[in-house]
């Protein structure tokens, strides 16, 4: 096995990780393996069993540069000076046959010196989870970490629920800089760190950008345009934490992240979000909020700090607009709408207001819209019938408008109790559901699973979800 590692985060000062191999594991076993992206990565495979012990900790591959990542970061609202990776070890970097960079780590891969008592292993469940969804959202064209590898390790770990059998996920990133890698630096007022860091991260993700105050700009944009489609799927991150803010503008961190059955504006199912400051509707204003964190962080690079407060806040305060904008061109492009207006947002909002009151599926009717039989998804079909004809006013019903709609809205998710189905089955050593989902949710805008598509019934619906720690 060759993996053609081009390593640059390990160059950088040694105050901005710690370096150290992952913890071995007593029988690594290859559960999935990603052969696609492993090609994009340029990665050269021979025998699994070499690939089961590279991922899975035993084996650490020529001219790796195995590490874990210092950060900071808000949680929930309140400040950590200090988090890290406690369960992660970055490998290293390869640079894909698109000419992209991106890093490779382990996940669940040992303890680190940033674990706070934790034993630094993931259970098979979360590890799953994150692969099913993570390349879902790859297939929905939502920039993504993604899933290489998953390896079960032979060994027990304990949570809350008693012992589980642990696991180890590789995931692939165009980087794991986070809001919170370049707040660790300014709480410290080490500014050469930090001003060292603001290099890097512009000559790696956005060297258009002519310093901070444009890195600044070019992240605010690209948060503003994943949240927006975060949203058109109905997608809830669950954990919005500025350490799980990635300022390349990928997806990082599914843990207790769900997909809506039932629309609500309100809806949360992590279990740690007793507040329910990261529930569906508020993801636009948390984004905002993380930016301000971010811009914040970079006020010390800056030699005239008011000049540069000012210049930060017309940023941050521009950034409503821009997810209003994409809210707007993602919504009215899954009503068929291809060049929206202002005035077409009443329109969107009251179909959204009838699918809360009605607990319509969210996946599932706009997809009917593009059908025959959207009056179906509603018991209240008056309401929508009134609807609709201000909609059919709005639009001409022609291949153009069901084939926009078909393009953006996907017939097939990874749904929670299916998630769930799979995991149960997975720990009993069946993997079928598991590949059966992953074959379904690689072509998700084709109906090549119908039943795959059904909302849960009563008793299957999975009201809350967990981190993986």
């Amino acid at each position: 096995m060759h993996i053609p590692f081009d390593n640059s985060y390990a160059t950088l000062p040694d105050g901005f990780y710690s370096r150290l191999d992952p913890t071995s594991v007593a029988a690594p076993k290859l559960l999935a393996f990603n052969k696609d992206l492993a090609s994009l990565l340029r990665i050269e495979v021979g025998d699994l069993t070499e690939v089961a012990d590279v991922f899975g900790g035993n084996d650490v591959p020529q001219n790796a540069a195995p590490l874990a990542q210092l950060y900071a970061g808000h949680q929930f609202g309140s400040f950590n000076p200090q988090l890290g990776d406690g369960r992660a070890i970055l490998l290293g970097e390869v640079i894909g046959t698109d000419g992209l960079r991106r890093d490779i780590q382990l996940k669940g891969s040992g303890p680190t010196p940033y674990s706070r008592m934790g034993d630094g292993r993931a259970w098979l469940g979360p590890v799953l989870r994150e692969y099913v969804v993570s390349e879902a959202m790859h297939a929905l064209g939502i920039p993504t970490t993604r899933a290489l590898a998953a390896v079960s390790t032979g060994e027990q770990i304990w949570r809350e629920q008693g012992a589980l059998p642990g696991a180890v996920l590789t995931r692939v990133a165009r980087s794991h800089l986070r809001v919170g890698t370049f707040q660790v630096f300014a709480h410290r007022g080490e500014v050469e760190n930090l001003k060292t860091l603001t290099n890097y991260a512009i000559q790696r993700h956005y060297p258009e950008a002519k310093g901070p105050m444009d890195l600044l700009r070019a992240v605010c944009a690209a948060q503003a345009d994943l949240v927006t489609r975060w949203m058109s799927v109905g997608f809830i991150h669950g954990v919005m934490n500025t350490d799980n803010c990635a300022i390349s503008g990928e997806t990082i961190d599914y843990g207790p992240c769900a997909f809506m059955d039932a629309f609500h504006q309100n809806r949360v199912f992590s279990s740690i979000d007793q507040q329910g400051r990261y529930a569906f509707g508020n993801q636009p204003g948390i984004a905002v909020w993380n930016m301000a964190q971010f811009a914040t962080s970079l006020m010390q690079t800056f030699e005239d700090r008011n000049a540069a407060v000012e210049e930060a806040t017309e940023i941050i305060h521009a950034m409503p607009q821009m997810l209003e904008d994409g809210w707007l061109k993602r919504f009215a492009a899954k009503i068929g709408i291809a060049e929206p207006a202002k005035a077409d947002t009443p329109l969107i909002e009251e179909l959204l207001g009838l699918m809360q009151t009605d607990g319509a599926d969210f996946t599932n009717t706009f997809r009917a819209l593009g059908g025959a039989n959207a009056r179906d998804q509603f018991t209240n079909r008056e309401a929508f019938d009134a609807w609709a004809a201000k909609w059919q006013q709005r639009t001409s019903s022609d291949t153009a408008r069901e084939t926009l709609m078909r393009s953006v809205n996907p017939a097939v998710i990874p749904r929670n109790h299916r998630i769930e189905q799979m995991i149960e089955a997975a720990v009993a050593g069946d993997m079928a559901p598991f590949e059966r989902l992953m074959t379904a949710l690689k072509t998700p805008f084709s109906e090549t699973d119908a039943d795959l598509a059904r909302p849960p019934t009563e008793t299957e619906i999975v009201p809350a979800t967990f981190c993986g720690t």
